[in-house]
């Protein structure tokens, strides 16, 4: 009963979080998400296993044991599958030295990223990562075997697959795979690559933390193999006063960038027919926890965390132990690797859109004290047309159809519609039909970052 009852809640909270624009797309094809493989994804965590421990503060020179290892391993697949392309990939290992509570020492801390320039608009990035290092029952042991099979092998073998499959493909975007250190320090990994990307002067269109996304069952024996979790942001990390008072007016709180990318990817999932879905959970992370989207959040970047549908809390942050019959530990044969592959063919088809479509714009809503809703918004480079979208405000999912569509135009006036009822959105469309996640015309819809923003 509590199984049957369970999963028709899920069912049922998938298909009313589902978002417009995807839904009323074309079901599922032979795309790139066609092309990836299970056995790789297994072989992947199998060698991350293989290292011992990837911790942190384990050996950054042993060549076979140690999160120095694992992060040369990760950057050599990166350049065997640049090679396999031509040299698409530019790989590049960001360092710089850390300390804090969890370090207790000056510590050189690396991720390795793969970068996919985009062939029209290579500073317009989507980003999918996973964090490579791992941990035992305490954060500060370097030296204990830490399998990190599915915390966070399982992202980390994700990301590589990513650049194995889509690395044969051509963007007008770029696309960042990104293999992070740190992670269970506090966070480390994912500060260095938001930092670096705000370096760079990446526009970030959306970034997707893969963390722990390779088990379908939990402690308690409850298993889910049908959804994986979507974690979103309500109100932006990066609010500034004015914006913040501007949302307490014109609302805003549920309708973040992230929130909106965890609409579209439900939009995706059930559009391809698989029966595959997303379970769109509204706040930034787990209970009392965090994950490496948060410090692009703090950046202003829209990102999302994709974890397991049901955790197994006696299979991560363990010691490798048996008590009273209660096997403990983050090995490999506790993993669901079929599942691993829907996760990973998930993020495969949204990266491949992500990497096709424009921007989201920026738009703004006009409707006080009239009978009558303006929407406008800047020009996006790459798009051809924009669809106006609209939903209840106590309703979570924009509505099937868009109120306007192909609109070629940076304005449209909606006659008789009273904006005091309604949450307004605009999409993108490029010239071959690809479509954007929505951005709401609320105060701190757009998918910049809101420092020195004037525009809202």
């Amino acid at each position: 009963m509590k199984t049957t009852r369970w999963t028709a809640s899920a069912a049922l909270i998938a298909a009313c979080f589902t978002a417009g624009p995807l839904a009323a797309q074309d079901g599922a094809s032979a795309g790139p998400e066609g092309q990836v493989s299970e056995q790789q994804l297994r072989a992947s965590v199998e060698t991350l296993v293989g290292f011992g421990t990837r911790h942190t503060l384990s050996s950054q020179t042993d060549p076979r044991r140690g999160i120095g290892a694992a992060l040369n391993w990760g950057a050599a697949e990166f350049e065997r599958y640049s090679k396999a392309c031509g040299g698409c990939l530019t790989v590049v290992m960001p360092e710089t030295t850390v300390q804090g509570p969890r370090v207790p020492e000056p510590t050189r801390l690396r991720d390795v990223i793969a970068i996919q320039r985009g062939s029209e608009r290579p500073n317009e990035v989507v980003i999918v990562q996973g964090h490579i290092d791992s941990r035992v029952s305490d954060v500060m042991d370097f030296t204990s075997d830490a399998p990190g099979a599915n915390d966070d092998g399982s992202g980390t073998a994700l990301a590589l697959e990513a650049a194995r499959v889509l690395s044969r493909h051509r963007y007008p975007t770029t696309i960042v795979y990104a293999l992070l250190s740190g992670e269970e320090q506090g966070l480390l990994g994912g500060k260095l690559l938001a930092d670096y990307a705000a370096k760079q002067g990446w526009t970030v269109k959306a970034v997707l933390n893969n963390d722990i996304v390779g088990n379908s069952c939990g402690s308690d024996g409850f298993c889910d193999p049908a959804h994986v979790r979507v974690f979103s942001e309500g109100p932006r990390a990066d609010l500034d006063d004015k914006t913040r008072a501007a949302q307490r007016r014109d609302g805003g709180e549920n309708d973040s960038p992230g929130r909106n990318i965890s609409r579209w990817l439900a939009g995706l999932a059930a559009s391809d027919g698989d029966g595959f879905a997303v379970r769109q959970v509204w706040r930034t992370d787990r209970m009392g926890r965090g994950g490496d989207q948060i410090p692009f959040l703090e950046h202003g970047f829209p990102a999302v965390r994709f974890s397991v549908s049901v955790e197994n809390y006696d299979r991560q942050h363990q010691d490798l132990r048996t008590e009273n019959g209660t096997v403990y530990g983050d090995t490999i044969d506790a993993m669901d690797f079929p599942y691993l592959a829907n996760v990973t063919r998930l993020n495969v088809r949204a990266l491949d859109r992500l990497a096709r479509t424009p921007m989201p714009p920026s738009p703004v809503a006009k409707a006080a004290v009239q009978t009558f809703t303006t929407i406008k918004w800047d020009a996006v480079p790459g798009a051809a047309a924009y669809s106006i979208w609209r939903r209840r405000s106590d309703q979570p999912a924009w509505e099937a159809k868009p109120v306007i569509a192909n609109v070629v135009a940076t304005s449209a006036k909606l006659e008789g519609v009273r904006g005091d009822d309604w949450i307004f959105g605009v999409s993108s469309v490029a010239a071959d039909g690809s479509e954007s996640p929505v951005a709401s015309t609320v105060p701190g819809g757009g998918y910049h970052p809101l420092a020195g923003d004037d525009a809202e």
